[in-house]
């Protein structure tokens, strides 16, 4: 069980290419693994991943706030996509040939949380029952985007206000329920004023809709301390894959994807209940719940 834990380990979590996976579990230890071996070990971790992230996925839909975002990834030819919901100490991934609706949908099945956190790309709004909190990290970099292209009349003030809203989200825990609600109706009031003027580049006026269609969006999380300003929880998530996708140059086989997909779950998930990845995958193998520590 150890060392399909280390080849599991090795593979997935560090990125070591199969053949040098060989290579070094040959130099350190003595063993001769063929390819075709370790391809075995990672096949057979499969159906215990998969109860694991059962387990991961109905804790994390008993909630009431979800967060999600995706990255691309290569699976044989094809463009895929890697997507990961999460909220507290669960996080689960999910690999997809889609970037669609359908994708979340199959994932939440009935399931429809209270509050919903992303960036603005449609197939992951309108499942919140109650809300939904738009990542201001990313309308942060839309509104420079704007500035750069020539807006001067919306972009200086809304980038301050948004600035000062993330700042708010930060100082939540030393702050009281009616202070919140003091600020929030003062950073509304601050974006009527703003959204008062009239911008004439095309960049601002572009700004402007955008803000029009989004802005009941842009506040929810000021109240509501379960949620978070931006979604850069969801982009710390993605962080590795990103990093393993440099590396590997993606999967062969569709297998593969939706093994990772489960495998990062896990550790993911571990890592936000303060489990080391070595052992979440033992706990895994074992067929053993991933628990915070006493």
């Amino acid at each position: 069980a150890n060392i399909r834990a280390l080849v599991i380990y090795l593979r997935s979590v560090q990125g070591i290419p199969l053949a040098r996976l060989r290579d070094v579990l040959f130099d350190l230890f003595g063993l001769s693994i063929s390819e075709g071996a370790l391809v075995n070990i990672l096949s057979a971790g499969v159906a215990p991943f998969k109860a694991a992230v059962s387990l991961i996925k109905a804790h994390l839909l008993t909630g009431t706030a979800i967060a999600s975002d995706e990255t691309g990834v290569r699976v044989g030819r094809a463009n895929w996509w890697l997507w990961v919901f999460h909220h507290g100490d669960s996080a689960v991934f999910v690999a997809d040939a889609h970037r669609s609706k359908a994708v979340v949908e199959a994932f939440l099945g009935d399931h429809r949380p209270d509050f919903w956190t992303s960036d603005r790309f449609g197939a992951q709004a309108g499942w919140a029952r109650r809300n939904h909190q738009v990542c201001l990290a990313h309308l942060i970099r839309d509104v420079q985007y704007a500035i750069e292209a020539g807006d001067a009349v919306l972009g200086p003030s809304l980038k301050g206000l948004l600035k000062r809203a993330c700042a708010i989200g930060r100082r939540r825990a030393e702050l009281k329920d009616s202070t919140l609600k003091t600020y929030e109706a003062d950073l509304e009031r601050r974006l009527d004023r703003i959204m008062a003027r009239d911008p004439t580049s095309p960049a601002g006026i572009k700004l402007k809709r955008i803000i029009k269609k989004t802005r009941a969006n842009f506040f929810v999380f000021v109240q509501n301390r379960s949620l978070e300003a931006t979604n850069n929880g969801a982009e710390r998530a993605l962080r590795p894959c990103a990093v393993y996708r440099k590396i590997t140059n993606g999967f062969r086989q569709e297998w593969g994807a939706h093994l990772y997909a489960d495998i990062r779950s896990v550790i993911e998930t571990a890592r936000r209940r303060c489990v080391r990845a070595i052992d979440a995958i033992r706990l895994t193998l074992k067929s053993q719940p991933i628990d915070a520590p006493a």
